[in-house]
């Protein structure tokens, strides 16, 4: 029990100044401990049964939380950024989710002035509870391909809503199933007989004053997801549409106006701003991968320092698997991967406020942009996160398997972010069109900016190698940063070269998809140790603190080397002897990371409440902490097997006689 307590003493460096870095500073980290501690002081958030209840008490457990969120929010007078912090301490996906990172984004993206006097009010006071139905049984990625129809009638100045067959079901908008009283839907904009594409438009899908659907609307939920908990706690739905009548003014209209004579008026305004509150949700999904990996991480970790076993002598006490080399080479890369993503999260959030700036004034030329990075980093961050915890769930052997461990609901619980608000592949694809079409840029002498600036120094990323000699050359940020910008470009511009060789570029895209996603892949593993540079360069108060980060990037950096070790090679920036290099320097760092890991992941301010592990108390007791979960389960209840008498005793007592 005292094995954390020795190990927390070896931290070279002050861990309460680390936590401070690691939230993004003083006035974050005040935020963070106040909202944590309303989470897990108060009863009402308790988790500990809730991998063995129902399906529908399951679902009024995020009912009541999410309601007792709302009354702390208005008790407190919290702001809307304690208010996002405090759900995600709560831990437990609910209606209000999609409500606040969805719904009212996108009214105030969409939406012209006038008509956001009408519906902000209503949706920040929760007079109304909204959600964001764009995703069809048919259609997810391909929104333009989507087929529920508003087809306006001049003779009622409205819009008919219509679902024309079954894959133009409205499927899985979560809160919808149950609680949603409106649904922001995009459907296809039907004008005289000409379709405009894809719109927005506000639909009132339940009675206010008794919450039954209204005439015209079917809609319910769609099951029971993956993983005990999970998910579970919230009602994904299904919504079709039988010529349900809104008024005009119910299409958000600050891209394109329809007018009381049935005139189709497009403003200036891009239609990319369509997807404002997809970029508002994957900027926060990037900040939950570095929550979601450092639980992870600091479970894994505790439980590894923990655990013994086998010893080299006789007589002395077993080893610490945190010690093997393998444990560590599988572990400590996703501590310095959580890190990684925190301050990637970081820079987005300034990022996607800096756009919300700029977009007040009309200003849109960061869109593409942010529409890249946030496609990027979002598909990169899940990916890796979901990967990342499973592999610390068999980090902890056997006991990780074990829902006490709390590594199965929160893997349950986190999968499905590789697919919601884009199919990660699928925004790889995406952002590697980005990396094309600044190639294509280029040579009409338009200069990269922002996340692809560094394609502008193409000529000497793909002519010039790595002048790496000796291991300890590896430990420069400058020569991190070529080596991930020499294969991010050569990986571009040699799938540009492919693509533009064909005679359809389509056809090119679709063949070469393999290689565009790869450098997608590295261009945004190159902005991740971007901004983690960056990161360094700022003051980090607090003994020995700025060292451990430093330690930690270079841990990110080569251990993406490491497992990408083929790419480097094969664009010839890199040689065999620089790889091996960079592995024995890798090995070198985990040495010096061993003495802090536990300092490192207590930098996380994860309380055991909101870890929710029998292997990841702070204490380190685990096996005490084990063996009190097995009783609580109500499996445990009854010491008798209550079918004892109708399946058991029958074959112990051999009382089927064979009729042979």
């Amino acid at each position: 029990m005292d094995t954390l307590n020795e190990e927390r003493r070896k931290a070279q460096f002050d861990v309460g100044s680390m936590k401070v870095v690691y939230a993004g500073g003083k006035r974050l980290f005040d935020i963070s401990q106040r909202m944590a501690s309303l989470a897990s002081t108060d009863p009402v958030f308790q988790r500990r049964d809730r991998v063995t209840l129902t399906r529908e008490d399951l679902f009024k457990s995020g009912l009541r939380k999410a309601a007792h969120v709302r009354k702390l929010v208005l008790d407190h007078n919290l702001s809307e950024e304690e208010a996002v912090i405090l759900r995600l301490y709560v831990d437990e996906r609910s209606y209000a989710d999609l409500h606040w990172n969805m719904f009212v984004p996108a009214l105030k993206g969409q939406a012209t002035e006038e008509q956001q006097k009408k519906w902000l009010p209503l949706a920040e006071n929760m007079e109304i509870i909204g959600v964001y139905a764009q995703t069809e049984l048919g259609h997810g990625s391909n929104v333009q391909g989507l087929e529920t129809t508003a087809t306006f009638d001049v003779f009622s100045d409205g819009f008919i809503l219509n679902s024309p067959n079954i894959t133009s079901t409205k499927w899985w908008p979560g809160g919808l199933g149950k609680v949603a009283t409106h649904a922001l839907v995009h459907a296809r904009l039907i004008v005289n007989s000409e379709d405009h594409g894809v719109h927005a438009f506000i639909v009132q899908v339940r009675n206010l004053e008794n919450h039954i659907p209204l005439q015209g609307i079917v809609v319910g939920d769609i099951g029971t997801k993956f993983g005990n908990g999970g998910n579970n706690t919230l009602d994904n739905g299904f919504l079709r549409f039988d010529h349900v009548h809104i008024p005009r003014e119910n299409m958000l209209m600050r891209v394109a106006t329809v007018t009381q004579e049935g005139n189709y008026l497009q403003s200036h305004v891009p239609s990319q701003i369509l997807y404002g509150a997809m970029i508002a949700a994957r900027q926060l999904i990037i900040s939950e991968a570095a929550f979601c990996l450092s639980r992870a991480v600091t479970i894994a970790t505790r439980y590894s320092a923990v655990r013994r076993q086998f010893s080299s002598n006789d007589g002395q006490l077993e080893t610490q698997i945190l010690d093997y080399s393998t444990q560590q080479h599988r572990l400590f890369p996703l501590l310095a991967t959580t890190y990684a993503f925190q301050f990637a999260a970081e820079w987005m959030r300034w990022l996607y406020n800096d756009v919300l700036l700029r977009l007040k004034n009309d200003d849109f030329t960061t869109l593409r942009e942010i529409h890249a990075c946030t496609s990027g980093l979002k598909a990169l961050t899940t990916s890796v996160t979901a990967d990342g915890i499973e592999e610390c769930r068999k980090l902890c052997g056997g006991h990780g398997y074990l829902c006490s461990s709390g590594l199965p609901e929160l893997y349950a619980a986190y999968l499905p972010a590789c697919t919601y608000e884009g199919d990660n592949i699928v925004l790889l694809r995406q952002v590697g069109r980005f990396l094309l079409r600044t190639l294509s840029d280029l040579t009409g002498g338009k200069k990269p900016a922002g996340s692809a600036e560094y394609l502008g120094d193409i000529t000497r990323l793909t002519t010039e190698n790595s002048r790496v000699i000796d291991g300890s050359d590896w430990l420069d940020t400058g020569v991190l940063l070529d080596a991930f910008m020499a294969r991010s470009a050569r990986l571009s511009s040699e799938c540009a070269r492919k693509v533009f060789e064909m005679q359809n570029e389509e056809i090119g895209l679709d063949e070469h998809a393999l290689e565009l996603v790869e450098a997608a892949r590295a261009h945004c593993q190159l902005v991740v140790l971007s901004k983690f540079t960056q990161k360094l360069l700022e003051d980090a108060p607090g003994w020995g603190v700025k060292h451990q980060l430093e330690l930690l990037c270079f841990v990110y950096a080569l251990s993406v080397i490491k497992e990408h070790a083929g790419e480097f090679l094969a664009v010839n920036y890199l040689t065999r002897k620089q790889v091996f290099l960079a592995k024995k320097q890798l090995r070198s760092l985990f040495s010096q990371i061993r003495p802090n890991v536990l300092g490192l992941v207590d930098a996380f301010n994860h309380s055991d409440h909101l870890l929710g592990s029998s292997l990841g108390c702070y204490d380190g007791d685990v096996y005490t902490h084990l063996y009190k979960e097995v009783w609580k389960d109500p499996f445990n209840q009854s010491i008798a097997l209550d079918d004892y008498e109708e399946f058991i005793k029958p074959i112990l007592k051999q009382l089927w006689v064979s009729k042979l």
